[in-house]
């Protein structure tokens, strides 16, 4: 299995299992069919856990456990979001900063604008 990548590791493994099994569990079998020192998997975890989430071949479930997609339902793998409830727009009103000369038009002010006199050199 040297040649296959960790997923392709994993879903070999998976495929054997009747079960789902915890991230740790199945990392470490990975780790050792792939022949990672204890550095070389410490430094390759977080990969390896990105790249489960992306590939579809897999289901992450409750508590950290996984398994293959095939063998779970539409309802185990996609969450219900029906009951989210979206926060609604604020109906806070419009505070309009600018200054306005006499004949009501915006005065434009320049960031580099000398006439404010709160910078003391």
């Amino acid at each position: 299995m040297m040649n296959s990548s960790m997923t392709d590791v994993a879903f070999e493994l998976l495929g054997k299992k009747k079960k789902p099994v915890s991230f740790a569990k199945l990392w470490e079998e990975v780790s050792q069919c792939m022949g990672f020192s204890e550095a070389k998997a410490a430094n390759k975890i977080a990969s390896f856990y990105s790249a489960m989430m992306l590939d579809t071949r897999f289901a992450s479930l409750d508590d950290n456990k996984w398994d293959l997609r095939s063998r779970r339902t539409y309802e185990e793998t996609h969450p219900d979001t029906s009951a989210l409830m979206m926060e609604e727009d604020s109906d806070d009103e419009y505070v309009d900063d600018a200054e306005y000369d006499e004949d009501g038009n915006p005065i434009e002010k320049s960031m580099y604008d000398d006439s404010d006199d709160s910078f003391d050199e």
